[in-house]
């Protein structure tokens, strides 16, 4: 399942809520893999960020709620602060491939050495790879498995995640209504509630 998880207009306060609630999701879900996320100008936070899990999250569509006195503005009244989750329809791996997607001849594959645990090995072999979408410059790298080919595929089906997301942004915004209703942030009735700097979870549903 592919989640992303946007800030949408909000300020500052909206996209640390953005890093804060992927950090918790991740301690709740060990699975979740971090595609892509999109850094905001203060540091410590983004803007939206792209996550992948195999669970299903789709109870998350909506909207969630931090309750929290802004750390950047200590005197400003408001204390409410929205994320927007939204689940992305994914696309059958084997489109990968057919054009649906991307085609091979426009990836460019780099291959590097390894550093850290994992022994001589890693070090006289070529093991990392790293893709790059020639018509989107969009890069993307894999070191966590032993073989080049393993890591290729890991590699490939990550780039393949990013594309599905920036296509479907894409259509959205060629459907003004669509869009709008994608930037909008509901702000009734939130899926979770969570308060203070701690991030701490108040109503689960």
């Amino acid at each position: 399942m592919l989640i992303q998880l946007s800030s949408g207009q909000g300020p500052a306060e909206c996209e640390l809520a953005v890093t804060k609630l992927y950090e918790s999701l991740s301690k709740e879900y060990d699975d979740i893999e971090l595609i892509d996320s999109h850094k905001s100008k203060t540091t410590g936070c983004c803007t939206s960020i792209l996550l992948h899990t195999d669970n299903d999250l789709s109870k998350f569509e909506g909207t969630v709620l931090w309750i929290c006195q802004s750390p950047y503005r200590p005197h400003h009244k408001r204390k409410n602060w929205y994320v927007d989750v939204s689940i992305i329809a994914e696309i059958d791996n084997e489109n990968i491939g057919n054009g649906n997607i991307c085609n091979e001849q426009d990836i460019k594959v780099e291959r590097f050495h390894c550093g850290g645990n994992g022994g001589q090995n890693v070090n006289k072999v070529e093991t990392g790879i790293r893709l790059i979408h020639i018509p989107t410059g969009i890069a993307v790298t894999c070191t966590t498995e032993r073989s080049q080919l393993q890591n290729r595929h890991k590699a490939l089906q990550k780039l393949k995640l990013i594309l599905v997301a920036q296509r479907a942004t894409s259509e959205a915004q060629q459907r003004s209504d669509a869009w709008m209703e994608h930037k909008r942030i509901i702000r009734g009735n939130p899926i979770r509630t969570y308060e203070g700097m701690r991030f701490t979870l108040r109503s689960k549903k």
